[in-house]
C-alpha cells in the first residue's frame, strides 16, 4: 500500500464475533495501524465518546443494533467520525443507504484483508483530500462575481446563452421565479461584455411607486415638483454606454410602459418636467418573475412592449431543477459569509449537505443564501452540521411551498422528498421510516422509486 502513512492512525474495530475482531486486529496491526477492538456495541460507543479514533470499522448488523442504528449512534456522538462498514453481501442496499447517511464507505463480507486495507487507505486519502481543499480554499481570493455556478444542464444552458449574447446590443429578457439569480445573470452579461468598464444601473420596478420610478428611470428637471431642487439624470442616462437592468418589469403600470417603449424604440428619454428629449445609448436587460404572457392576456402589459423586450429570452431555472448546483452554490455562499464572520466556518458536513440537496427550495438561491448566513451566524463550530440548518417547519414549510412567488412543487415530488427526509432521519432504516409515515414497506419502496 502506498500514499497514506499508517503510523499515527488509530482504528476501532467493532464486531460481535470475537474471532473476526481478533483476526482484524492482528492483520491491521501488522500493517502498522494502532488497533482497538470491541465486541459490544454499547461499550464501543462509550469508547468513541471517550477517545479519538481516526477510523471506526464496524459490522452493519449486530445484536441490539439493527441496520444503520450503530452508524447513527456513532455520528450522533461525533458527526465528523470516519466510519467504514462491513456488511454481508445480501445487505448491499442497506450499506448504500448507510453511505448516504454518513458512512465513508463499505466492504462486503467475505473479503480479503488486502481489500480492507485498500478501503482504509481510500478513506484516509479522501479525508486528506478534503482537508487540502479546505486549506487551498482558505488561500484563494473571494469568488469572482463574473462566474456563475452552472454545473446543472439547465443553468449551464442559461449561462452559455448569456455569454453568447453579452456583446450584442439587443434587449434581453430574463424570466424565472423570485430568488433564482436573475440579477446575478444580468450582472454576468454586463461583466463579460465590452461594456464591463461602463456603468451598470439596476432599477427595481417593484420597489417604488410609479411617479418615483419615472424620475428614477428618465431623470427629473429642477422644479418639476416640490422636492426637485436640482437636475437629476436618471438611471438610463447614468448608464451611459453601459447596461440598464430593469428588474421586475412586469410591475410597471401601463402609462410607464408606454414611456419605456418610446425610450427603447427611439433611444431617447424625456426627464420629468422637461420639454426636450435626451439621447441614451445603454443596453437594456429586463427581468420578471411574473409570466408576461399572462399579463398580456389580462390586458396588464402592452403587446408592443412585450415584443420589444422579448428579443433575446433567457429562462433562469428554479433551484429544485438544478440540484447539481446546490453543493457548489453552498460552498460559494459559505465562503462569502465566512469572509465577513469573526470566526470563519470552513465547510459543510456531508449530512448537512444531503439535507440541502433534498430540500425543495421554494425561495431558490436567495433562500439558500439566507439559510447559510443564518447558520454561520448561530453555529458554534467550524463546520455546519444538520442541526445548524434552520429549515421551515410544519405549516410554515407548506406556506412557503404554496406562496405565489414560484411555481408550485408537484405533489408526487414533494411526497418523495419528504419520504427520503424521514428515511434519512431514521438512518436508512426502511421499516422504521415506514412505521413513522404510517405506511407499509411496499408503499415506501414505491414512493422512493418515483422519478
Amino acid at each position: 500500500m502506498g500514499g497514506v502513512s499508517t503510523e499515527s492512525n488509530r482504528l476501532l474495530v467493532i464486531d460481535d464475533d470475537a474471532a473476526v475482531v481478533e483476526f482484524l486486529a492482528e492483520s491491521l496491526g501488522a500493517s502498522g495501524y494502532h488497533v482497538e477492538t470491541q465486541t459490544s456495541p454499547e461499550l464501543a460507543l462509550e469508547r468513541i465518546q471517550a477517545a479519538a479514533f481516526d477510523l471506526v470499522i464496524t459490522d452493519l448488523q449486530m445484536p441490539g443494533m439493527h441496520g444503520t442504528d450503530m452508524l447513527a449512534a456513532i455520528l450522533s456522538r461525533n458527526p465528523e467520525q470516519l466510519v467504514l462498514l462491513m456488511t454481508a453481501f445480501g445487505s448491499i442496499d442497506l450499506a448504500v443507504a448507510a453511505v448516504r447517511a454518513g458512512a465513508c464507505d463499505f466492504i462486503a463480507k467475505p473479503f480479503k484483508i488486502e481489500a480492507l486495507l485498500l478501503a482504509i487507505e481510500r478513506a484516509f486519502r479522501d479525508r486528506e483530500m478534503r482537508r487540502e481543499i479546505v486549506r487551498l480554499k482558505s488561500r484563494l481570493p473571494s469568488p469572482d462575481h463574473t462566474q456563475l455556478v452552472s454545473k446543472s444542464p439547465a443553468m449551464k444552458a442559461a449561462v452559455d446563452r448569456a455569454r453568447r449574447v453579452a456583446d450584442l446590443d439587443s434587449t434581453v429578457l430574463l424570466t424565472g421565479e423570485t430568488g433564482t439569480g436573475k440579477g446575478a445573470l444580468a450582472r454576468f452579461i454586463h461583466d463579460t461584455s465590452r461594456r464591463r468598464h461602463r456603468p451598470f444601473q439596476h432599477v427595481n420596478c417593484a420597489s417604488l411607486p410609479g411617479s418615483l420610478i419615472e424620475s428614477e428611470l428618465f431623470g427629473v428637471k429642477r422644479g418639476a415638483f416640490t422636492d426637485a431642487r436640482e437636475d437629476r439624470p436618471g438611471a438610463w442616462l447614468a448608464a451611459a454606454d453601459g447596461t440598464l437592468f430593469l428588474d421586475e418589469v412586469g410591475e410597471l403600470g401601463l402609462e410607464l410602459q408606454a414611456k419605456l417603449l418610446y425610450a427603447l424604440e427611439q433611444d431617447r428619454v424625456r426627464p420629468l418636467g422637461s420639454t426636450t428629449d435626451m439621447p441614451v445609448r445603454a443596453r437594456v436587460i429586463a427581468a420578471t418573475n411574473r409570466p408576461l404572457e399572462v399579463l398580456l392576456k389580462d390586458g396588464q402589459f402592452r403587446p408592443d412592449l412585450y415584443f420589444r423586450l422579448n428579443v433575446i429570452r433567457i429562462d433562469v431555472p428554479p433551484l429544485r431543477l438544478r440540484r447539481e448546483d446546490i453543493i457548489p452554490l453552498a460552498d460559494v455562499l459559505l465562503a462569502r459569509v465566512s469572509d465577513r464572520h469573526p470566526r470563519p466556518v470552513v465547510g459543510i458536513s456531508a449530512a448537512a449537505m444531503r439535507q440541502l440537496i433534498a430540500y425543495p427550495w421554494p425561495g431558490n438561491v436567495r433562500e439558500l443564501s439566507n439559510l447559510i448566513e443564518r447558520a454561520v451566524a448561530l453555529c458554534d463550530h467550524d463546520t455546519l452540521l444538520p442541526q445548524d440548518l434552520d429549515f421551515p417547519k410544519g405549516p410554515q414549510a407548506i406556506d412557503a411551498l404554496l406562496s405565489g412567488d414560484h411555481a408550485p412543487v408537484r405533489l408526487d415530488e414533494l411526497e418523495r422528498l419528504y419520504v427520503r427526509r424521514v428515511l434519512e432521519s431514521r438512518g436508512g432504516n426502511k421499516a422504521e421510516a415506514a412505521r413513522v409515515l404510517g405506511i407499509n414497506r411496499r408503499t415506501l419502496y414505491r414512493m422512493l422509486s418515483f422519478r
